[in-house]
Formats: C-alpha cells, sequence, structure tokens
C-alpha cells in the first residue's frame, strides 16, 4: 500500500514537471489535481491498458514495442477526459510526446532514486 502511493506521488511529481515542460499543451490546475490525475491514471492503466495492450499486441509487436507509447498516450488521454477543465491536453500527439516523456522520467527515478534505496534496505 505504501509502495502504491509513494508511486501516485511520484508520478504526481512528474505530470507537473511535464505540464510545465510542455506549457502551451499540457494544462494542469495545481498539485491536487495531479496527485487526482495521477490516481486516475493508475486506475486507467490497472484496468484498461491490459486490454488495449491485448487488443493491440500484433501491431505493438511490429513495432518491436514502441506502439506502447501510443498506449500510454491513449491513457493519458483518458485521464484528461476524466479529469475535465483541471488536466488538458491539447492534441493526441501532445499525448504520445508526454508518454514518452513521463516514461523516460519514471525510468531515471525507478533506476535513479528507488533502485538504491530498496538496495539499502536490503543490506
Amino acid at each position: 500500500m505504501i509502495r502504491w502511493l509513494v508511486s501516485i506521488l511520484v508520478n504526481a511529481l512528474i505530470l507537473i514537471v511535464v505540464a510545465g515542460f510542455f506549457k502551451d499543451t499540457i494544462y494542469l490546475s495545481g498539485i491536487p489535481a495531479a496527485i487526482l490525475a495521477s490516481f486516475i491514471l493508475s486506475i486507467v492503466n490497472l484496468f484498461v491498458k491490459p486490454i488495449l495492450i491485448l487488443l493491440t499486441l500484433p501491431v505493438t509487436v511490429l513495432t518491436l514495442g514502441l506502439f506502447l507509447f501510443v498506449i500510454n498516450g491513449i491513457s493519458l488521454w483518458i485521464t484528461q477526459g476524466i479529469m475535465g477543465d483541471s488536466f488538458n491536453i491539447n492534441g493526441f500527439g501532445a499525448a504520445i510526446l508526454a508518454s514518452v516523456v513521463i516514461s523516460l522520467l519514471h525510468l531515471l527515478i525507478q533506476k535513479g532514486i528507488m533502485d538504491p534505496l530498496q538496495e539499502r534496505r536490503q543490506r
């Protein structure tokens, strides 16, 4: 449960950074909206994303997994649709680009911060 809450907060921070980086195309109204968007995104990733991956498996295999960025963009697009005016993405291309940046930032945080902390705890 704690790991999931930390993941929600980290994803909220990443959403804030991405919204700040893409000011013209992504709007996030504040920190509470980022936390709520992160929570909704985790629910969408839990229920909708596996179905999308299964339905698009041939395309994902043909593109060597790069189509997963499109699926992540769809997840962001669904999240902004649920959030309404507090989280807005102007265009599906911006959602795909944001999903790429979010994936890279998440990878950096995971490998640079989270994994070393877990290794310390195991010692």
